[in-house]
C-alpha cells in the first residue's frame, strides 16, 4: 500500500481523499449494567460503541450483563507498542496442518490449510469458518491459530485461505496477493461448499483480509454463498490508509510489510520477467515503500494504469451497501494501519445486514485486552462466538468465546449456492465470552 514521500523519487499525483466521517447520531453503548441509547461515551472505563443497520434488528437479544473493554495495563495504553507487543510475543498455538492446492482457472495455484483429523472427526454437516490472514500473513500466524483453537475446540471445521505467495504456498502464474482480486475467494468458497453441501460456511478476515472479504461480499452478493462473516481491522479505504501509513512512527510498519512483500517476490521473480515490460522487477525486489511495490508489481498484474487507481478500486469501503449476509465488522479506534476515518460509518449504519463495533483501544491486530491478556489470544476472539442454530432441528454448533454475556443475533438471509441454488433461512449467534486460558511464549511478525 503506502510509502513515505521522502523514499520516492517522484512525487505522487495528488488525489482529493473521501474520508468517511463519523455520523453525529446516537449508537448503542454497551456497559456492565444496562444497554441504553447515547451519545456520550463513558466517564470511567472503556465501552464498545455499536452501530449499524442491522444493529436494531440483532440488539434486542443482547443481554446487560456485557464487561467492558478493559486494555492491558501500559501495553494497551498504546497503540505502538500494542501493535508490536501482540506481533512479537503474542503466543502461537500448536497447530498441524493439512495442505490442499487448487488450481485456478488462469493456471494460478490456491493453497488451503486444512486442521489435521478433522475430515475424519467431524460430522460432514459442522459448521465451516474460511479464515482470511493479512497482508503476507497466512496459517503460520497467531491470531490466526487462536481463532483457529478456540472454532476447533467447540466443533468447527476450520480452512485457512492464503493468498497466492503467502505461507510459502506455490506460485504458478505473476500474480501474487493483491487487495481486489475477487476471483480466488469465488473458488475457494465453491470448492469448499462443494465439498460439504450441507454445512453452513462463514468467513474470517483480518486487516487486507477482511478488506478481501468485504470485498467478495459486495461484488459476489449475487452468488456468496457465505452465511455469515467477521471483519476486523479493515483499512476499507485503500486511499486513505496509504496516506495514514507514510505518517510519522507508521513508517516502521511500512518498511515491514514491503519487507515481506519483497521477500515473497524474490522467491518467484522468474515469473515476472520478460512477462510484460510494465512490470518494474528491480524496484519488485528492493522496494523502498509498500506503494512503490504496489506501483512495480501489483497494479500491473491487474492491469491498473496507477497505483493510486489500484487503490481507488480494490477499497471494500465502495461495496459494503452491496452485502447480503449478516457481516460484523470490529475496528479499533486507535489502529495505526487501518484508521478509523476509512470506516464507512454511513454505507453501514444503512444496511440492514450489517453492524459495527469500536473499541476505544487495540491498536492494529492487538486487542491485548481480557483475561488471555497480555500473551493469549486477542480480545476478539470473545467476539467470534458464531453459533448456528438451524431452524429445523434446532441443532446448535457453539463456536469459539469465552466468558461474561451471551448476545444473539438472529439474522434471516438468504443463501444461494451457486451449485444447488436453493434458500436457507439461518439465524447467526453471537456470544462473548471471558475465561483464563493457558499461555504459552512464543513469537510473531506484524502482517497488514
Amino acid at each position: 500500500m503506502p510509502s513515505s514521500p521522502l523514499s520516492l523519487t517522484s512525487t505522487p499525483p495528488s488525489i482529493t481523499l473521501l474520508h468517511h466521517h463519523r455520523p453525529p447520531l446516537p449508537t448503542v453503548r454497551v456497559s456492565a449494567t444496562a444497554a441504553t441509547t447515547t451519545t456520550a461515551m463513558p466517564d470511567h472505563h472503556p465501552s464498545l460503541e455499536i452501530t449499524g443497520g442491522g444493529a436494531e434488528r440483532f440488539l434486542p437479544a443482547l443481554t446487560t450483563r456485557h464487561l467492558p473493554y478493559k486494555p492491558f495495563p501500559i501495553i494497551g495504553w498504546n497503540r505502538h507498542l500494542e501493535t508490536i507487543f501482540a506481533a512479537f510475543f503474542r503466543t502461537i498455538p500448536d497447530v498441524k496442518y493439512r495442505r490442499e492446492c487448487l488450481r485456478t482457472k488462469d493456471n494460478g495455484t490456491i493453497a488451503l490449510d486444512w486442521v489435521c483429523g478433522d475430515h475424519s472427526s467431524l460430522p460432514p454437516d459442522s459448521p465451516i469458518l474460511i479464515l482470511l490472514p493479512g497482508l503476507t500473513g497466512g496459517s503460520q500466524d497467531s491470531y490466526v491459530k487462536h481463532m483457529l483453537v478456540k472454532a476447533k475446540s467447540k466443533g468447527w471445521r476450520v480452512v485457512v485461505f492464503n493468498s497466492r505467495g503467502c505461507a510459502n504456498s506455490p506460485v504458478t502464474t505473476p500474480q501474487l496477493q493483491t487487495a481486489s482480486f475477487t476471483e480466488d475467494t469465488c473458488h475457494v468458497v465453491d470448492h469448499v461448499s462443494s465439498m460439504f453441501p450441507k454445512a453452513s460456511i462463514f468467513g474470517v478476515g483480518w486487516s487486507l483480509g477482511g478488506n478481501i472479504l468485504v470485498n467478495y461480499l459486495g461484488r459476489e452478493h449475487h452468488r456468496c454463498s457465505l452465511s455469515g462473516a467477521v471483519s476486523l481491522c479493515n483499512p476499507f479505504n485503500l486511499v486513505i490508509a496509504d496516506e495514514n501509513l507514510r505518517k510519522g512512527f507508521n513508517n516502521i510498519y511500512d518498511r515491514a510489510l514491503r519487507g515481506g512483500l519483497a521477500a515473497t517476490f524474490s522467491k518467484h521473480v522468474s515469473l515476472f520477467e520478460d512477462v510484460n515490460d510494465e512490470y518494474n522487477v528491480q524496484a519488485g525486489l528492493n522496494p523502498r515503500t509498500v506503494r512503490e511495490y504496489d506501483e512495480a508489481i501489483t497494479r500491473v498484474s491487474l492491469g491498473f494504469k496507477s497505483v493510486d487507481e489500484y487503490y481507488s478500486n480494490s477499497s471494500s469501503c465502495d461495496v459494503v451497501q452491496h452485502v447480503r449476509i449478516p457481516l460484523l465488522c470490529i475496528q479499533a479506534a486507535n489502529d495505526p494501519i487501518a484508521p478509523i476515518e476509512a470506516t464507512p460509518y454511513e454505507d453501514i449504519k444503512e444496511n440492514p445486514n450489517c453492524m459495527l463495533i469500536v473499541t476505544p483501544q487495540g491498536g492494529h491486530l492487538g486487542w491485548v485486552a481480557g483475561d488471555e491478556a497480555p500473551f493469549g489470544a486477542p480480545w476478539t476472539d470473545i467476539m467470534k462466538k458464531i453459533s448456528l442454530i438451524k431452524l429445523f432441528g434446532q441443532l446448535s454448533y457453539p463456536g469459539p468465546a469465552l466468558n461474561g454475556v451471551k448476545w444473539l443475533i438472529k439474522a434471516k438471509t438468504q443463501r444461494n449456492r451457486s451449485e444447488r441454488h436453493h434458500t436457507k433461512r439461518i439465524s447467526l449467534m453471537l456470544e462473548v465470552d471471558e475465561n483464563a486460558v493457558k499461555k504459552n511464549g512464543n513469537s510473531d511478525n506484524i502482517r497488514g
